[in-house]
């Protein structure tokens, strides 16, 4: 599978959250502890909101996180208060850079962890459903991809959580129709630049990790020599597949079938279920 940071809050240094932290997504990429595997080394990507761009840059690559250079060089110039981070474990699809995750159209972002089950059968079915207006714009062949091309096909501008309910419940339905028993296994993060929402769920069992940061004027009371709890706002958060590090209070697990809105004012969690487009 993959792991994959969101943050939001202060604009910081990409190599703050992507390289100083105890287990920072880069050694993450070598050594993940709560993924499916314990490397992630087919490719990554990153992707940010400048002041006056409405949308996001994104770079992607297919070589390890670890080991490259230009992401190490990047990361230490530039500077958002919003970015999505992406390590890839791929499920079966091509190691290419169109495959690498996050995923951009227009404002939007999207990265996710996880698969649909028996992919290669449904993927016919699920490709001609995303808005023809939209098809053109799908550059790789990830389960990934066409799931947040589904997202768009219902909805996202308009209903973000109403759009991915739709999305899961449809791949979930065809999967049913095809004989896949569990269909789908899922974390997304999806951002508009203002917004960020964060899934949990999955079709059987137990959905893959995610956890989002507590609130950091309870974490400087708890840990008043942290620095990096000094130099970013009460409103910094921050969402994971894993702990970037064992801080104690730091992390709370984002409860199975359910979602996180990490906006301006109060952040909110919800239950989250499929539902029939």
């Amino acid at each position: 599978m993959c792991r994959w940071l969101a943050y939001s809050g202060t604009p910081v240094l990409l190599e703050a959250l992507l390289y100083r932290p105890q287990h920072s997504l880069i050694d993450q990429s070598l050594h993940a502890r709560l993924g499916a595997e314990t490397t992630n080394g087919d490719g990554f990507g990153v992707g940010w909101y400048a002041d006056d761009r409405g949308t996001p840059a994104i770079v992607r690559d297919t070589s390890p996180a670890w080991s490259n250079r230009n992401l190490r060089e990047l990361a230490s110039h530039v500077r958002s208060g919003l970015f999505f981070a992406h390590i890839r474990a791929s499920t079966g699809t091509a190691v290419q850079q169109t495959n690498c995750h996050p995923f951009r159209h227009g404002r939007w972002m999207w990265m996710h962890n996880g698969a649909i089950t028996d992919f290669h059968r449904l993927r016919r079915d699920l490709a001609l459903a995303v808005d023809p207006a939209l098809f053109s714009s799908i550059e790789g062949s990830t389960d990934s991809e066409i799931m947040f091309f589904l997202a768009l096909t219902f909805g996202l501008d308009q209903d973000p959580p109403g759009a991915v309910a739709r999305m899961a419940g449809f791949v979930e339905g065809l999967g049913h129709e095809h004989g896949v028993q569990h269909p789908l296994q899922m974390t997304v993060a999806v951002t508009d630049g203002e917004r960020t929402w964060a899934f949990r769920y999955s079709s059987a069992d137990t959905p893959r990790s995610l956890f989002f940061s507590s609130r950091v004027e309870t974490l400087r009371k708890l840990h008043p020599d942290v620095t990096f709890l000094q130099e970013v706002g009460d409103e910094t958060r921050l969402v994971v597949s894993e702990p970037l590090g064992d801080l104690p209070g730091a992390w709370n697990e984002v409860p199975d079938s359910s979602y996180l809105v990490v906006q301006p004012g109060t952040d909110e969690l919800r239950g989250f279920v499929p539902v029939s487009p």
